[in-house]
């Protein structure tokens, strides 16, 4: 899928997408950065770190959920209006292999934008010793949001 053909509604969505990244609490907490960022895609990498592992030193299944949906999240933001807000509605993942390496990568790609609901499709990806895996994969359902304040980027 190209994302290359979306046309963002807002001209200064990059700005307005990294403002709002910046702000995610969950995102500081995992240490996580927006990597990338194009109308309808988006990127977010971390480190692996102990604090987020599960008993066998994996990385987390919730903490791979939480930043899946955010690159979903973002991507969808980059074709939204300006004054516009994305929460997700529904998402499926499916955990392919163990989250095991030294850092992640997960991308979000939009796959049908909408007025009101875009659907958007996430890959995380371990890389360990400079190779990549692809540990999971997500279809996420997501609103735009507008009018509503508290619930703006």
């Amino acid at each position: 899928m190209d994302a290359s053909r979306f046309e963002p509604q807002d001209p200064d969505f990059a700005e307005r997408v990294r403002a709002s990244f910046a702000k995610q609490g969950a995102m500081q907490t995992l240490g996580a950065t927006l990597a990338e960022l194009e109308p309808g895609r988006a990127a977010i990498e971390l480190a692996w770190q102990q604090g987020l592992t599960q008993q066998h030193g994996f990385l987390h299944a919730g903490m791979v959920a939480a930043a899946l949906d955010s690159a979903c999240g973002y991507a969808a933001s980059t074709l939204m209006p300006a004054d516009a807000g994305v929460l997700t509605i529904e998402y499926k993942i499916n955990l392919l292999a163990p989250a095991q390496g030294q850092r992640f990568r997960m991308h979000g790609l939009v796959l049908k934008p909408g007025r009101t609901i875009t659907v958007a499709e996430g890959r995380a990806f371990a890389i360990d010793n400079g190779r990549e895996k692809l540990i999971a994969s997500m279809t996420a359902t997501l609103m735009t949001i507008t009018g509503r304040e508290n619930i703006r980027h």
